[in-house]
């Protein structure tokens, strides 16, 4: 085990030696670097303990405890009381007997990935690395193996940049309900152990809530976020929420300057993504969770979403998006400066369900033939036109959106532009209004030279011209039930 004190001297020692400090303005210098405004499109993975009782979703450890729920009775009716079978309880049969990180890297290889981020600890406190912190990590327990460590190095050897995230911070009170009932977290808990401290639930939605963690568990925080970076050296480190609590200010802070001096240190470039404003605006990246802007935005940003509408972690009743629908959005979350981290969610015996691996390979497919329209892209002028509305903000992809041969999404790259139909017609009838030819004082979006017009995966010439309603495109054999890029060079 790490001397606790020792390791907290040390990550002082890195930020006072190194270019950025602990403050707002120090960690106001950071520049996004080009390989994360390129990547465009990265998988997520949360595979973990609750993935075991395959039931309601990833909250289950927390759920489990509160009297009555539906994850409660699933529990006592599956398992037996909480006093007797307990949430620990659930880790000797999270095996992971067919976990195979070669698979899981060449999938997402075929997906497009640029970027993996597999979570290495969730809110239940169980660290999927080998960790000198606690005990209950996946080297000493479960499939005792550092899955976190197998999975970077297969990602590197496939050119995908390997990742992490951290989910620890609500941890401080995710268990907490199991201290209102006779359950095996009554026990006496200590640092380290996988309930500790399980404090009562605070207002989840209240910056300056009570109470709020202790001392020692942000130490405990900081240190597990510094192992990561330390051992597996990520190249993104994903945060997801109530960091953004007003305890973890000064922690997220020293993070940060321990993050970036460390990746300077080893010649690398790195990237921290947040929510809810926990960080200050331009130190790191926004992230939208489950949704996504509605107009393009000056700065990158990301979205996390997943395959399941119901769930990050595989569940027997997960209820899937279409293809088309993930598609639809990379491509609209892309045209605004957006980047779409995407997540599956394995088994508990580690093969990835048949569901999440078709959604995987279409998305494959079509970024195969469409690739050059999203990695490496930039906005253009104008991100979009069309009648279809995109609701702003989190939680908000639930429902799938029905675009219209009207809705098209725009990017650049190179001497072309990228016009997308995320609906593309029957009769192959396409106005992209945005480069119609009207007279340059009624101030066109487009006033260049536009040369050719081709439809990316198919043979077809095409037939165009441009007029004062728009560049009109004709068509006969492009058809396609996933969005079509018509590809147009310009001078």
């Amino acid at each position: 085990m790490y001397c606790t004190r020792s390791y907290l001297e040390h990550i002082d020692q890195v930020i006072d030696k190194g270019p950025y400090k602990n403050s707002w303005n120090s960690l106001g210098q950071y520049q996004v670097p080009q390989w994360f405004k390129d990547s465009k499109f990265g998988i997520f993975i949360h595979w973990g303990v609750y993935s075991v009782p395959a039931f309601s979703n990833e909250w289950y450890p927390r759920n489990m405890y509160i009297q009555d729920s539906p994850e409660f009775k699933h529990h006592i009716q599956t398992y037996g009381e909480h006093a007797k079978f307990g949430y620990k309880d659930l880790i000797p049969l999270f095996t992971g007997d067919q976990f195979d990180p070669e698979e899981w890297a060449d999938l997402f290889e075929k997906a497009g990935a640029k970027y993996v981020v597999p979570v290495a600890e969730h809110h239940d406190g169980f660290q999927m690395y080998r960790s000198r912190l606690s005990k209950y990590n996946a080297y000493e327990m479960g499939p005792k193996r550092d899955v976190l460590g197998e999975l970077s190095a297969a990602f590197e050897k496939r050119g995908m940049l390997h990742c992490a995230s951290s989910h620890r911070a609500a941890h401080w009170f995710f268990m907490g309900h199991g201290r209102l009932f006779p359950s095996d977290i009554r026990e006496p808990l200590v640092r380290g152990d996988l309930y500790w401290p399980a404090q009562p639930e605070a207002d989840l939605q209240d910056l300056f809530s009570q109470p709020e963690p202790s001392q020692e568990y942000l130490e405990d925080w900081l240190l597990r976020c510094c192992e990561i970076v330390d051992r597996y050296r990520p190249r993104l480190f994903y945060f997801d929420w109530w960091i953004h609590h007003q305890a973890f200010k000064p922690y997220l802070k020293k993070f940060a300057a321990y993050y970036y001096n460390r990746m300077l240190e080893w010649g690398e470039d790195g990237v921290i993504t947040y929510k809810h404003d926990a960080f200050m605006f331009g130190t790191a990246v926004v992230d939208v969770e489950r949704g996504q802007f509605a107009e393009a935005k000056p700065y990158v940003w990301q979205t996390d979403t997943a395959v399941a509408k119901n769930s990050w972690c595989y569940t027997e009743q997960n209820v899937y998006k279409s293809s088309r629908q993930i598609i639809s959005d990379l491509v609209d979350i892309v045209s605004k400066n957006g980047t779409l981290l995407l997540n599956i969610g394995p088994r508990a015996d580690g093969t990835i369900p048949p569901e999440d691996t078709a959604i995987l390979l279409d998305i494959g497919r079509w970024l195969k033939v469409n690739g050059e329209a999203i990695f490496g892209s930039r906005v253009w002028r104008v991100s979009q036109e069309g009648p279809t509305k995109i609701p702003e903000g989190q939680f908000t992809d639930h429902e799938e959106k029905k675009f219209t041969s009207e809705d098209i999404r725009f990017t650049v790259n190179g001497s072309h532009l990228y016009a997308t139909v995320l609906h593309y017609p029957l009769d192959g009838a396409v106005t992209i209004k945005s480069l119609g030819a009207r007279d340059a004082a009624s101030k066109p979006y487009f006033h260049g030279i536009i040369r050719d017009v081709t439809a990316l995966g198919f043979p077809e010439k095409i037939s165009w011209q441009r007029s004062a309603e728009g560049l009109e495109i004709r068509t006969r054999t492009v058809s396609s039930e996933f969005p079509v890029v018509l590809k147009i060079k310009i001078d």
